[in-house]
């Protein structure tokens, strides 16, 4: 039974579903999307991840009486009960009725765009607001890193930072959203099994340390482990361990088996690879992998290349697991439409005196433009109760910088996620391998110059002609109020 998690919240979010009770605005809906300002790690895109757990976080919410109790006993400033015990009531009978809808894990994904759109009576759109942030910003964090490593890798990548992750569950949710991002496998069993991702490793220098030298250690390990004899050879020597690791490997071929790999994680890794493989080869063994591991990001593999290192594989840990030197993504859940019962839905937005701020209004949508060859050109944010009318996307922040669409295909990129409530996802859509296949085609589809790490040239995201106007109007009109109230 997955774990029930309706007190992962705000507090703040708790008082104002009081509020909504207690002012009858229970019955009213809102509309908020989930968006960020800014790519992480000063790239130039991002991959959504965390919607599987958002769909978990939906599937079981519900208030226990251990729940209830507990906000029972929650004193307000002045001694009193925070909570009204009718209101506690009404928590324990709450069964959410929203409708999502999000973009698909592996996703390609932008500033400004909405990543997950939820409609519903507004207070029960506000109780799942903190956790449906925390579900997505750490995820889609970690995911786009891994996106990152996997870029400049040139070989598979394998995530081992769980013992340096931030706790547990933080551990194997890193570990799922690195294999959606494009990692080949994790060294963490548990997010293994939870999420049926494929699981690797070999042994650590304790191993070795264990035994009266490095070659009774190698041979001890070949024997025990034949189909999975991966050999850390930098315990004492590197390349003393490579000579002892080759002769472990021509025992194992008399037997019919072969050594997969070495592994080396410390000292200079592009030297110490360049001078391997040349011990590797000379011996005919030219099919052995080379790992390497030690403090890696995409910055450190991108140098070793430069230094014509001669590494096949990658062991990426803490710089991973962690999001570093990025640590959190910084995503925001905003309000952009409302209705009371009966009526339409009205636009509504937040104004900022930081433009980047203010949120755009109406109930958000997203279709990405494809050029003749399939690579992205632009994505346009629209509001569904105002179809486009034609194909400009226009800067929000610059009108004058504008980009006509016309000719270029388009898919929408919002999907259901929850209706009334109910997950309505298939098994394909959480599935972490399924997502990680996304993310690989979707970067194909991402022009070069966005994916450069160093100054990436902007993807154009604009507005539909319709909802520019909206949210103009909506400003002007907000302002004009304001000046008057001053008066």
């Amino acid at each position: 039974m997955l774990e029930n998690k309706a007190l992962l919240t705000d507090l703040y979010q708790l008082t104002m579903a009081q509020a909504y009770w207690q002012t009858g605005k229970m019955q009213e809906d809102g509309c908020f999307y989930l968006h960020f300002r800014e790519n992480p790690f000063q790239g130039g895109y991002s991959i959504a991840c965390g919607m599987a757990q958002v769909a978990e976080l939906i599937t079981n919410h519900h208030f226990t009486d251990e729940d209830v109790s507990y906000l029972a006993s929650l004193p307000a400033p002045d001694g009193t009960a925070l909570f009204n015990p009718d209101f506690l009531e009404t928590l324990k009978d709450l069964r959410l009725d929203v409708d999502i809808d999000a973009v698909k894990e592996g996703t390609v994904v932008f500033p400004l765009e909405p990543l997950v759109r939820v409609s519903g009576p507004i207070m029960h759109c506000q109780l799942i607001e903190t956790a449906l942030l925390n579900a997505v910003n750490f995820e889609t964090l970690i995911a786009t890193k891994a996106a990152r490593v996997c870029q400049v890798a040139k070989g598979p990548v394998a995530e081992f930072g769980l013992r340096r992750a931030q706790g547990p569950m933080g551990g194997n949710l890193a570990s799922r959203a690195a294999i959606v991002g494009g990692c080949a496998s994790t060294s963490n069993t548990m997010a293994g099994k939870l999420y049926g991702i494929p699981v690797s490793g070999t042994h650590a220098h304790s191993w070795v340390m264990a035994f009266d030298s490095e070659l009774e250690a190698f041979r001890a390990y070949a024997r025990v482990m034949p189909h999975n004899c991966v050999l850390l050879v930098d315990t004492y020597d590197v390349l003393q361990g490579v000579r002892n690791a080759i002769i472990v490997a021509k025992e194992m071929e008399q037997l019919g088996q072969r050594l997969s790999g070495i592994r080396i994680d410390s000292g200079d890794l592009a030297w110490l690879s360049i001078q391997a493989r040349e011990l590797l080869d000379k011996a005919g063994l030219t099919d052995v992998t080379i790992f390497a591991s030690n403090d890696l990001d995409e910055y450190t593999i991108h140098s070793l290349h430069d230094q014509g290192a001669r590494i096949d594989a990658w062991g990426v840990g803490t710089r991973l697991a962690t999001a570093f030197d990025q640590p959190a993504l910084g995503g925001v859940y905003k309000l952009c439409a409302k209705r009371e019962p009966g009526k339409d839905w009205v636009p509504s937005l937040k104004l900022s005196e930081q433009t980047k701020k203010s949120t755009l209004p109406g109930i958000l949508s997203i279709r990405r433009y494809l050029g003749a060859d399939g690579i992205m050109v632009g994505d346009m944010i629209f509001d569904r109760g105002m179809p486009p009318v034609d194909d400009l996307i226009i800067d929000p922040f610059d009108e004058l910088r504008q980009k006509d669409l016309s000719g270029c295909s388009y898919v929408e990129l919002l999907e259901p996620l929850a209706r009334a409530g109910k997950v309505v996802l298939s098994s394909s859509d959480v599935d972490a391998l399924e997502a990680r296949q996304r993310t690989i085609e979707n970067l194909k589809q991402l022009h070069s110059s966005n994916k450069r790490f160093l100054n990436p040239h902007s993807y154009p995201v604009g507005l539909e002609t319709q909802l520019l106007r909206q949210r103009d109007s909506l400003i002007r009109a907000s302002r004009s109020i304001e000046g008057l109230r001053k008066k």
